[in-house]
């Protein structure tokens, strides 16, 4: 990625993939230096941690291979947090975010949320914390544009999906200039590319989840550049990267 006249690759930070784990043998992530590890709740609802990242789906792989699409040089971390169906729980989402942080993860990616009200909180105070901590938290926005959970938080970054967006562009609605009343969630979220192009085939995935790890390879770009800025900074100079959409262009 181009900013201020250099190319950055996102060489030395660290993006985890919080996600159904990943696939280090993907010929997409020839290369790649991939750790991680998976998390599961025990019947105390404690998390449990253990050192297999494999991709019990596939989801996760993909995801990883678009974050390393915009960001080649960038090391991926692993948090396996869904089951081969790709579900989880919103207390599994905040431990892989708190994992992540906790070792070292600049960018924390997560394509999936919840629209549960009563776990706002829980993942609020873990975004809070990651912030603090110097990580930037990406999250998919609902697919309908319906309140979904960390992407409608302040303390992370929306993203939603737009098949006229392309790849290396984005569009960012201010709450300033597209307020909620006009917007709804959309609002104050980043809309970029949701489909996945990789050695000339569309993946099997696509929409905000796979926009989200999208955004979090530019962002780990931006990282790299801006190695002694915090997530703010970091949030503000992608801000100032994207374009300003046109009033007509809808949510899909």
């Amino acid at each position: 990625m181009r900013y201020r006249g250099r190319e950055y690759t996102g060489a030395g930070v660290a993006v985890a993939v919080v996600d159904s784990g990943v696939d280090a043998e993907d010929p997409r992530l020839s290369g790649a230096s991939v750790t991680g590890w998976n998390l599961s709740l025990g019947a105390t609802g404690h998390a449990l941690i253990g050192g297999d990242c494999g991709d019990l789906n596939g989801h996760g792989t993909d995801m990883a291979a678009a974050v390393r699409i915009l960001a080649p040089d960038a090391q991926i971390v692993a948090v396996r947090i869904m089951d081969a169906d790709l579900r989880t729980t919103a207390d599994l989402m905040a431990a892989g975010i708190e994992t992540a942080y906790r070792n070292g993860a600049r960018i924390i990616s997560l394509s999936m949320g919840t629209p549960n009200m009563g776990k706002a909180l829980l993942l609020r105070d873990t975004c809070g914390l990651a912030a603090e901590g110097g990580a930037v938290v990406v999250a998919a926005a609902h697919p309908r544009g319906e309140r979904a959970y960390p992407a409608d938080l302040p303390e992370t970054v929306g993203v939603a999906a737009h098949p006229d967006c392309p790849l290396d562009k984005s569009y960012f609605f201010s709450p300033h200039r597209f307020p909620s009343s006009e917007w709804g969630h959309l609002s104050g979220k980043f809309l970029t590319h949701g489909y996945q192009r990789i050695q000339g085939q569309r993946g099997a995935f696509r929409g905000s989840g796979l926009a989200a790890a999208y955004l979090a390879g530019r962002l780990a770009c931006l990282a790299e550049a801006l190695a002694d800025q915090g997530p703010a900074e970091i949030v503000g100079a992608m801000q100032n990267q994207a374009f300003v959409p046109e009033p007509q262009l809808g949510y899909a």
